[in-house]
């Protein structure tokens, strides 16, 4: 009923009909069309235009099909994936998550130099966070090459931000070790806490996902926590 067409057509006076009606759909159904007029303060002709506009004959058969429109979202079930983001986004509205997220940003205020690691997918994200970083004023760089020469006289003090879904990468577990040779702290964001990553750091935060494989093995887990997790730190430096 209200297609993204639709609604893309609405003037200014029809959004706010638009926004009144999804507020009190389950009501409308049993009003007149003057008391509905009365409560958004309009003209029973506005609102006649406005069902002319959704393809409806008069203000009853739009009645009748913002009921069976209301009827059909609410037998409309969360896809799982949605749960599941839900469900995360619940687990972080505490006040140990915003400590959590508090011990980690005090690391980078500290630091001079920021630099995001990661591989595959994570490496595009590390890339993303380094933009993000910068953005709002803290200069850092996004690495994907697992052999990028670490010299002795990098700058001090030094924040390594780590991305891994497995935290079990080879490559990344070498280079993580040569950062920590040189006296970096190592900050992770994993999907998992007991993994190799999340023990070498300094301080690590997991999400803690359903692992997801596709196409022969390559990994689906959403990234979407990682992502917030990248802009939570950033806004709280």
């Amino acid at each position: 009923m209200f297609s993204y067409d639709n609604i893309q057509k609405f003037n200014d006076t029809e959004i706010h009909m638009y926004k009144f009606i999804v507020d009190n759909g389950e009501k409308i159904p049993y009003m007149t069309i003057r008391e509905l007029a009365e409560m958004m303060h309009v003209s029973t002709s506005t609102i006649l235009r406005f069902c002319y506009k959704l393809d409806c004959n008069g203000y009853k058969e739009f009645k009748e099909r913002l009921k069976k429109y209301l009827s059909n979202i609410k037998e409309m079930p969360p896809q799982n994936d949605l749960v599941e983001l839900l469900d995360y986004f619940k687990r972080t509205n505490t006040n140990s998550f915003e400590q959590k997220i508090e011990q980690g940003a005090d690391f980078i205020r500290k630091a001079e130099t920021v630099i995001f690691i990661g591989g595959g997918s994570s490496g595009t994200l590390a890339r993303y966070g380094a933009r993000y970083f910068s953005n709002l004023g803290k200069f850092s760089i996004g690495l994907e090459d697992a052999y990028y020469p670490i010299t002795k006289d990098m700058a001090s003090p030094t924040v390594i931000i780590v991305l891994s879904v497995s935290g079990e990468t080879k490559e990344i577990i070498n280079l993580i070790d040569r950062f920590k040779a040189n006296k970096c702290n190592i900050l992770s964001i994993t999907n998992q806490t007991n993994s190799t990553i999340a023990k070498m750091s300094d301080w690590n935060i997991s999400y803690n996902m359903n692992i997801h494989k596709v196409n022969g093995g390559y990994n689906a887990t959403t990234q979407v926590p990682v992502m917030f997790l990248i802009e939570a730190l950033a806004r709280r430096i």
